[in-house]
């Protein structure tokens, strides 16, 4: 009886969750009157503004995971490993991206680096995107540090990094040649939910008005019947993928120990 209802949950969790999205696909098809096609798609990816905001937003995504990496990786390394008493701050700082609203940070942005500050970063288109990776990076920021954060703690950092200067290597070679290679999957966990994040992301991209794919999407959507839908579907796979490749790496990676 207890196997049955639980059965019965997940397949409502299931049919609540599928449902929609079939709804979704389905109707994205239906841009030909009664026979079922890919020309929403096909109009979609003929529009030269499609191709340019899902290049940027890529652009974007791999700038963010760079600069999340190199942030975060020795942060989290040093904290681990010489101030453990601050993990908790450090830990809460991360944190603060979950509760501060993205248009609260964007509004800072514009109001302190705004043409007439003393750093006009707003005035450059330069200036515009580098706010705007900051931003990324500051989103992202929880999911990346909480993935590598996890990552070391399945390792001994301590007594590889001791090893590690008994043989004369220094902290970038600890960090490039030992600490990276053993957080490896941690750090891909954290890029492939960063690169859903960056692609989906609208305010940030809309209120420093930079050429994103999020922000195409909603102009789709404001204007279009069945290319939003389209796109929708397009943004789907792009986040399932990402997890998909997440866990493809996990179980390659696990494997690989195993066979050591």
């Amino acid at each position: 009886m207890k196997r049955a209802a639980a059965w019965s949950i997940l397949l409502v969790g299931m049919l609540y969750f599928v449902l929609p999205l079939v709804g979704m696909v389905e109707f994205s098809l239906s841009m030909k009157r009664g026979v079922y096609s890919f020309e929403a798609y096909r109009v979609v990816f003929a529009d030269p503004q499609f191709r340019q905001t899902f290049s940027y937003s890529v652009l974007m995504a791999v700038l963010t995971i760079l600069f999340g990496v190199l942030l975060v990786v020795p942060t989290a390394f040093w904290v681990r490993l010489k101030l453990p008493g601050l993990r908790p701050y450090v830990e809460f700082v991360t944190l603060l991206p979950l509760v501060i609203p993205a248009i609260v940070v964007v509004f800072g942005y514009i109001r302190l680096y705004n043409t007439s500050s003393w750093l006009p970063m707003t005035g450059s288109v330069t200036g515009t995107n580098l706010l705007l990776l900051f931003g990324y990076s500051m989103l992202s920021l929880p999911y990346m540090y909480r993935a590598i954060d996890t990552g070391l703690r399945t390792i001994d950092v301590a007594t590889l990094t001791e090893a590690a200067q008994s043989l004369g290597a220094g902290w970038f070679t600890i960090l490039a040649k030992i600490i990276m290679p053993n957080v490896l999957v941690a750090v891909l966990s954290g890029a492939f939910v960063t690169f859903a994040i960056v692609m989906g992301e609208f305010t940030l991209a809309a209120l420093l008005d930079r050429p994103a794919f999020g922000p195409y999407l909603q102009l789709m959507g404001a204007n279009k019947a069945y290319e939003p839908f389209a796109l929708s579907t397009i943004a789907f796979i792009i986040t399932w993928a990402c997890m998909g490749l997440i866990q493809l790496v996990t179980r390659l990676t696990k494997h690989d120990k195993a066979a050591r």
